[in-house]
């Protein structure tokens, strides 16, 4: 028997630029279904900066804001406390919040801005050529690595999820996966739960990370690369919620 999978009102029918495997189309397909299911289509505003991240505008039909690199938290800043009757997401990779947007995202945490942070982690610069970024992980391979990230030149993977955990104005704080059915179930908790904490009027910020296949600069089968995340991503990343 074939399963045909409908799309919700949210997630626009049109065609994918993301590479095969690319796990940033199951991650619009849990925000989508989120926003429809809690009936906030025509109160959310989404932000995405700069990266892979950048398009997510041509999938989720409903108010979007491009922005500078790294600069999602403070738009999306201005935007809640200027509209505090919105819900309010950013959408973001690991290039962009785990780098050039560090600053950003400690400091929107740490004043406990009432916004929801989607953070997509897949261990690399995507939209550049697979570069190195600061999630990549010990070994990987990347454009910048050759030989693999060592810790002695290029230092550790940053734990973004840790180091928000420690903010009194981070009310919510979980790392998930979308690494298979089972796991990607465990996202759609999450999702929902972080936007319905904002839709609650609970005070502070609420981030969850995804972790992410990126088979194209991985150098992997989308398969693979799901099974990389499961057996080596977790280990630098473990799964589970950290707060809230």
């Amino acid at each position: 028997m074939k399963t045909i999978f409908e799309r919700t009102p949210t997630l626009k029918d049109c065609p994918t630029h993301y590479c095969p495997g690319c796990g940033h189309g199951i991650a619009h397909r849990l925000i989508a279904e989120t926003i429809d299911e809690l009936g906030i289509r025509g109160r959310t505003i989404g932000i995405a900066p700069v990266g892979c991240a950048v398009l997510a505008y041509n999938y989720l039909d409903v108010d979007m804001v491009e922005v500078a690199h790294g600069r999602a938290p403070a738009v999306a800043t201005g935007m809640k406390r200027a509209n505090p009757d919105k819900i309010i997401f950013s959408y973001q990779g690991d290039g962009d919040l785990a780098a050039i947007g560090t600053g950003e995202i400690i400091h929107a945490a740490h004043r406990g801005e009432q916004i929801t942070v989607i953070f997509i982690n897949n261990a690399v610069f995507g939209m550049t050529g697979g570069q190195m970024a600061p999630t990549t992980v010990l070994g990987q391979v990347t454009a910048t690595t050759q030989q693999g990230r060592e810790a002695a030149n290029e230092g550790y993977p940053l734990q973004v999820s840790e180091l928000l955990e420690l903010l009194p104005g981070a009310i919510y704080v979980e790392r998930c996966a979308l690494s298979g059915p089972a796991q990607i179930r465990k996202a759609k908790k999450a999702v929902k739960h972080a936007f319905q904490l904002q839709l609650d009027a609970a005070q502070g910020l609420s981030l969850v990370e995804l972790l992410s296949p990126c088979p194209t600069y991985w150098r992997m089968t989308p398969v693979k690369a799901m099974e990389w995340i499961e057996k080596e991503m977790t280990k630098a990343f473990p799964l589970g919620r950290l707060k809230g």
